[in-house]
């Protein structure tokens, strides 16, 4: 592309443009042609910037701008790419670089530019009551019910593999949140939120065995979507008897709860990882699937996913069996499929995950890589994985380094000695947003 002005090039990250905007675009034109790249929507996850319209209809809104010379779409976080593809003599971008994440994105322009004498030109960010007010009205959007929900199955068709890691609170729910990863020129984040059985029951003190009732798991949602926006998927056990299961789609796909699971199995309930080693009863077929059926009549919207989980593995049935209860599911309505193991080596996962690629390239597939822990996400996405779910890592962090405090503290009959590797109270209270 050659253009007689200086290129002036700057990139948005927006749903809605804005005074900010509007402004930084103003600064821009004094210096040359003003070519505005788009953050695609899969990099907008990556930045903590869940998009609500599609990179096209962004791409629509920005170039309603009056004065600019080109939209294009920027297809990583990183201006490498996009800056080999225009090279600006000017890039452009407000002051604002408090995050690491944008630190590092800051380092970047300037490391790009200079290899050719270009140069980055900071302009004072527009924060003002208006444009705060916006901010957050978006943030506020996708806490909504009905945007929470559809997001999960949206996320599905933007990113490579869901990232989801466990919540059972709303002091780890906020963890999710706003954990930014920002190492080298790597910029990621957690995509959804697991409310786990097995960790709400420990996080009350309660055994594993469905003894913590419904409505006290639906205060544990509550408490997390009260401060979060990102998508739920819930822990369902086995759903119980299918006359009661159609309630808990129905509540929770009005609470705007993404996806439930729920496990082929029946009678009390046994964490799975127990395997063979205690008494476990797989639910048969056909009945599991009446379940799966009823769910689906009961919900209302199209978002809400029933995903099956299949314990065949865990129960050492054999892959035959897991397979043929897979197909039967999927065929009875479940939105996707969940297959777990208890060994260390992901081998027999990967069989089944190939196995059901090879006669189904669709239905999301489900992995809790606890055991199987060595394998990477860009592994198991070769092997047809959409969601991978951290389930317990969080309470399983949480509960040695309180122990050590605890012991800390009784051993020396003060608290100093442990000071050094706790967090600050006022960091922990930065994570917590004031209305």
């Amino acid at each position: 592309m050659t253009l007689n002005n200086p290129i002036v090039y700057t990139c948005f990250c927006t749903d809605i443009i804005h005074e900010g905007h509007l402004n930084l675009i103003k600064e821009a034109k004094k210096y040359g042609d003003v070519i505005v790249g788009v953050l695609c929507d899969s990099e907008m996850v990556k930045y903590n910037q869940f998009p609500l319209k599609s990179t096209e209809q962004r791409m629509e809104i920005v170039k309603n701008i009056s004065g600019i010379k080109d939209v294009v779409v920027q297809n990583e976080i990183m201006y490498d790419n996009i800056i080999k593809e225009i090279r600006p003599d000017y890039v452009i971008h407000g002051n604002n670089w408090e995050e690491d994440s944008m630190k590092l994105i800051r380092k970047n322009i300037i490391e790009v530019t200079s290899r050719y004498g270009g140069e980055l030109i900071e302009i004072p960010y527009t924060f003002n009551e208006h444009v705060q007010k916006i901010d957050k009205q978006m943030k506020e959007k996708l806490a909504m019910p009905e945007l929470r929900r559809a997001r999960l199955k949206r996320l599905l068709d933007i990113v490579p593999i869901v990232k989801t890691i466990e919540v059972h609170s709303g002091l780890t729910g906020l963890i999710a949140e706003k954990t930014v990863l920002a190492d080298g020129e790597v910029i990621d984040q957690f995509e959804a939120m697991w409310v786990s059985s097995l960790c709400d029951s420990t996080e009350k003190g309660k055994p594993d065995i469905e003894l913590v009732d419904m409505t006290s798991r639906f205060r544990t949602i509550n408490d997390i979507m009260e401060v979060t926006t990102k998508p739920i998927i819930f822990d369902g056990d086995t759903g119980g008897i299918a006359e009661h299961f159609v309630y808990t789609v129905r509540s929770l796909e009005r609470m705007g709860v993404s996806a439930i699971i729920i496990e082929d199995k029946v009678g009390l309930k046994k964490n799975s990882l127990f395997g063979t080693d205690v008494e476990q009863t797989q639910d048969d077929i056909e009945h599991f699937c009446e379940k799966i059926a009823a769910g689906k009549k009961a919900q209302i919207s199209d978002d809400f996913m029933i995903i099956a989980r299949i314990e065949s593995l865990i129960l050492e049935k054999g892959m035959d069996d897991a397979l043929k209860r897979a197909f039967a599911f999927r065929d009875a309505g479940a939105d996707g499929i969940m297959i777990h193991s208890r060994k260390k080596d992901p081998s027999e996962i990967l069989e089944f995950c190939d196995k059901f690629r090879d006669e189904d390239q669709k239905t999301p597939i489900v992995v809790v890589p606890s055991s199987f822990n060595s394998i990477t996400e860009s592994e198991l996405k070769k092997h047809g994985v959409n969601i991978v779910i951290y389930a317990n890592q969080l309470l399983r962090a949480a509960f040695p380094a309180m122990q050590d405090a605890a012991k800390s503290i009784l051993k020396h009959h003060r608290a100093e000695e442990i000071d050094n590797k706790l967090m600050s109270i006022k960091d922990i209270i930065t994570l917590i947003d004031e209305i």
